[in-house]
């Protein structure tokens, strides 16, 4: 089938000058050019230079524009240019799945390779790498690495790889490693880096998780993940788990039920009373009869005074954050401009859904609930109060896997799969749960007051690198038995469905903070401050604000041409009800406390995918490439690339000591 061709004309506003006009059409020229040389990832003045542009720095729209096409172009996009301007197409997506595994690894790579040539990392990386004295030793990162020689010797006389390997799970704190003295942090971080794409902290929750080794002397690092906050919708994700909002009503509606009804009273009562409204009595926006009777003109009030609010948070010139969870602070923050507007916004909304729907359902039933389907304007309103609830749960009861993968020499074995399995372990949600059983931000700055969220996970979410397939979630289950559950269901990666390929990957962070810049000298009444808060995809917004000041579309040129398989893993029978607060209590599919989780999960993975690699021939020369001594060449070493080579290899090692 013919693929249809996206046709992206692209061009500077009509009041860029002469000379940035002429500047970017002799760019476009050059980059419409084929050329088998591929240039430098990010050496954006060999093109600049080229096209005879003698600074950007005065050329705010020439410097945000011509960042962002020689992305595009750097990502696969091609272009053409006529009398009419420059137009962009898209990559397509290669029917091949080499070939387009290829064109994925190439985009991540360009990315990566980006980061890694900043002095920062580099002094990070290199830092890691140079010996330093742990107790009467001298040790470096080399020693958190297995050599793929004695550990395929190892698995070739050893009677049973669990003898040679012995995976643990250890959650990274802001403790030190007692076998190498590394933060363990640091440890992650520089693993981290060996990945094709680019390490990037993500907003919100996040707990990394290294996966060990304590058959080898230091615990090397077998593999690594993070279980982080979700993306808030993914349509897939939300259908499988049957609480996406129209889906969850038609439920509703055909078995109505006095649970659902209390539930839905619930919700709209705590709606109301987690908002902090003294200082909006105090302004007159609110008067203390309004919240029992409330009446059109008030909610009005409420939200002319959210947009006054918003206004003034987007304008300021300084931001007022507060990070401490005491009861005065709380209070503080409910009072900033950005959690004024939140306030006044979600209260109009909570008294709205009062005056609509709360009629019906006082008292709560099944009956009352019934009724309310029949009149539209309580459908509507039950429809915002199941977003919300989703909106609110979706934070803390579902999480995201957004690293997860096996270093070398154990990524021969699919310890991959290894790692996905103990990144959902007991351990793991336990330590979740523990860490995040604390006041949540986001709704104690509402309420001015602490708030506790539900810390007990339900779901856990993934994606793949590749739209293609996914070698390590494909077939990854495993009996229930294995942590300590009951039954015949079993537990694992199950596939949802495939992703919209929509995101901000293929925009270098020196194209984005061009972006940005234009934004700002063009007098966006928006700013994007990147505070816990303020929105989802503090990136995404700004890569759309500096696109809307080209006028480009923003549509179009975020569609970076790659599908992924999305996976989940259901931890409780009552997914649905669960996750949306309608059940308190979770039923696990798995035994949460079960203490020798990590040695059951281990045991599997040895039989089920260690054993029989362990006795192939060409795994087992495969590991033997990964070597730790002079020279090293190790997969489990960060590529410091010079130019387009990588950094020469270090003179110096510690001494290395395989498996005891």
């Amino acid at each position: 089938m013919k693929q249809d061709v996206t046709l992206v004309p692209l061009s500077l506003p009509a009041d860029a000058s002469r000379q940035e006009r002429q500047g970017f059409a002799r760019l476009c020229t050059l980059l419409a050019i084929p050329s088998e040389d591929a240039k430098p990832v990010g050496d954006y003045d060999h093109w600049i230079r080229a096209a005879k542009i003698k600074t950007l720095y005065d050329k705010p729209l020439l410097a945000a524009a011509a960042h962002a096409a020689i992305d595009l172009i750097n990502q696969g996009w091609t272009v053409r240019v006529d009398r009419s301007g420059a137009v962009f197409s898209p990559p397509s997506v290669h029917s091949n799945r080499e070939a387009e595994k290829a064109r994925i690894r190439r985009q991540e790579l360009l990315r990566r390779d980006e980061q890694l040539r900043k002095g920062s990392v580099r002094k990070f990386v290199e830092g890691m790498e140079r010996t330093h004295q742990h107790g009467n030793r001298l040790v470096s990162v080399f020693n958190l690495m297995r050599d793929g020689r004695e550990l395929a010797d190892a698995l070739q006389h050893a009677g049973t790889p669990t003898d040679v390997i012995k995976p643990y799970v250890q959650i990274v704190d802001s403790s030190v490693c007692e076998l190498t003295g590394f933060k363990l942090h640091d440890i992650w971080r520089y693993f981290r880096h060996t990945w094709s794409n680019a390490y990037a902290t993500v907003p919100g929750r996040s707990m990394p998780i290294l996966i060990r080794d304590g058959a080898t002397e230091f615990h090397a690092v077998i593999g690594l993940a993070a279980i982080s906050s979700p993306v808030v919708q993914i349509a897939e994700r939300d259908h499988w788990i049957g609480w996406e909002t129209d889906q969850f009503l038609e439920q509703v509606h055909a078995e109505p039920t006095d649970s659902i009804a209390f539930w839905l009273a619930q919700r709209i009562e705590a709606q109301q009373s987690e908002i902090y409204v003294d200082d909006l009595l105090r302004d007159g926006v609110l008067q203390p009869t309004d919240l029992m009777t409330p009446r059109p003109e008030v909610v009005a009030r409420l939200r002319a005074d959210a947009e006054r609010h918003r206004q003034r948070h987007h304008q300021a010139s300084t931001i007022r954050e507060v990070r401490n969870i005491e009861r005065n602070a709380w209070v503080n923050r409910a009072t900033t401009d950005l959690f004024r507007s939140k306030r006044s916004s979600a209260l109009a909304e909570a008294l709205e859904i009062a005056t609509l729907l709360g009629a019906y359902l006082s008292p709560p039933t099944a009956e009352g609930l019934t009724k309310a389907f029949s009149d539209p304007k309580a459908r509507t309103q039950m429809r915002r109060v199941v977003r919300r609830a989703r909106g609110e749960r979706v934070g803390t009861v579902i999480a995201d896997l957004t690293v997860c993968g096996a270093v070398a020499p154990y990524s021969a074995l699919a310890a991959g799969k290894l790692v996905g399995a103990l990144a959902v372990s007991p351990r793991v949600l336990a330590a979740y749960r523990e860490k995040y059983a604390r006041p949540s931000e986001i709704a104690s700055a509402m309420a001015g007051r602490p708030i506790l969220r539900e810390p007990r996970l339900s779901f856990v979410g993934t994606t793949s690198l590749y739209g293609t397939g996914s070698s390590q979630y494909n077939r990854l289950f495993w009996p229930p038995e294995v942590m300590g559950g009951k039954g015949n269901t079993r537990m694992g990666f199950h596939e949802l469905g495939r992703s919209r390929s929509f995101g901000t990957s293929h925009f270098s962070e020196e194209t984005v903070n061009a972006l940005v810049r234009l934004s700002t000298l063009r007098g966006s009444l928006v700013r994007v401050n990147s505070l816990f808060g303020e929105g989802v995809s503090p990136r995404l917004r700004k890569v759309r604000l500096g696109l809307a000041a080209l006028g480009w579309p923003a549509d179009e040129l975020l569609r970076h041409g790659r599908e992924r398989i999305l996976y989940g893993v259901p931890l409780v029978e009552n997914l649905r009800d669960y996750s949306l607060g309608i059940d308190q209590e979770p039923k696990y599919l798995l035994n949460p406390e079960l203490p020798e989780a990590d040695a059951m999960v281990a045991a599997w993975w040895l039989e089920r995918w260690c054993r029989r690699r362990a006795t192939r021939q060409d795994v087992l020369e495969s590991m033997r490439s990964h070597r730790l001594v002079r020279p090293v060449r190790h997969g489990a070493r960060v590529p410091l690339p010079v130019g387009d080579e990588v950094l020469p290899i270090v003179t110096e090692l510690p001494s290395i000591v395989g498996h005891h």
